[in-house]
C-alpha cells in the first residue's frame, strides 16, 4: 500500500446485498473488472460476521495488491490489517483517529467524506487527511436525499488543497465524463457496480469511462492554448 495508488475506481461495499462468501466473490469481481480501491462499509452491530468479512475483504486485496479501507472503525481496521479507514460528520475526529493508529505503530490512510463543505475539505487537509471525497455529485440511490456537491469543487480542492479527490454519489459510466474536467483521482460508487447483474462488467465500463473521460479532457486542455497561439487577429 501506498498513497500514490489513491487513484482510479473505488468501490464501497453493499453488504444489504452480499455477505460472507458472496460479498467476497462480488468485491472480486470488481477488482477484476478495475478496482483500485475497496471500502468495507457496513453499519450493523454483527460483530462476528463483520470481522469475518473485514478479514477475508483485506486479505483479498493484499493478494491483488489493492488498498482497502475499512469505514470508521479503526479497531476493525487494525485487527485486520487494512490499510487504513473513512470517517464521515459524525465519526471520530481525524486527530483522534490518527492518534489510535500511530498509537499501534501504524501509518494509516485516512479519508475524509467533506460533502460539499469546502471549510470542512480545508480544516481535514490542515489536519492530514489523506484523501478527501466530496459528493453527492449526482442523485444517488444509496443515499437519495443527501445534498448536491458542484462538480466544480474537486478541482479547487486538487489544486487548493493537494490531496487526492474523490467524487461520490449517483455516479454512474454515462454521467462520470462530466466529472473529468475536473480532475478527480478517485471516483466512488456502491450501486452502480455492486447492484449491476454483472459486477466485472460494471466496473469495467466505469473504469474505461474514466480513461475515456480523462483522455478527452487533457485533448481539450492541449488544445486551447494552441487554438490561441495559431490564432491570426488578421484573419480571425
Amino acid at each position: 500500500m501506498s498513497r500514490g495508488e489513491l487513484n482510479g475506481l473505488y468501490v464501497i461495499t453493499d453488504t444489504t446485498r452480499f455477505q460472507r462468501e458472496a460479498l467476497v466473490e462480488a468485491v472480486s469481481e470488481a477488482i477484476q473488472g478495475g478496482a483500485r480501491i475497496i471500502q468495507y462499509r457496513d453499519k450493523s452491530t454483527d460483530a462476528a460476521r463483520r470481522r469475518d468479512e473485514a478479514a477475508a475483504l483485506a486479505e483479498l486485496c493484499r493478494h491483488h495488491d489493492r488498498v482497502f479501507i475499512v469505514n470508521d472503525d479503526v479497531a476493525l481496521a487494525t485487527e485486520v490489517g487494512a490499510d487504513g479507514v473513512h470517517l464521515g460528520r459524525e465519526d471520530a475526529p481525524l486527530t483522534d483517529t490518527r492518534a489510535r493508529f500511530e498509537a499501534a505503530g501504524l501509518d494509516a490512510i485516512i479519508g475524509v467524506s467533506c460533502y460539499a463543505d469546502r471549510l470542512r475539505a480545508e480544516r481535514a487537509a490542515a489536519e492530514g487527511a489523506d484523501y478527501l471525497a466530496f459528493g453527492a455529485m449526482f442523485p444517488s440511490p444509496t443515499k437519495p436525499h443527501a445534498p448536491g456537491a458542484p462538480a466544480d469543487v474537486l478541482g479547487w480542492a486538487r489544486e487548493r488543497l493537494g490531496r487526492p479527490v474523490c467524487g461520490i454519489g449517483g455516479i454512474t459510466a454515462a454521467n462520470v465524463g462530466d466529472l473529468m474536467p475536473h480532475r478527480p483521482d478517485m471516483i466512488a460508487v456502491i450501486s452502480e457496480v455492486f447492484a449491476a447483474p454483472d459486477i466485472r462488467a460494471a466496473a469495467e465500463s466505469l473504469t474505461w469511462a474514466m480513461a475515456a473521460g480523462r483522455a478527452q479532457s487533457l485533448a481539450q486542455s492541449l488544445a486551447q492554448p494552441n487554438s490561441r497561439t495559431n490564432h491570426d487577429p488578421e484573419n480571425p
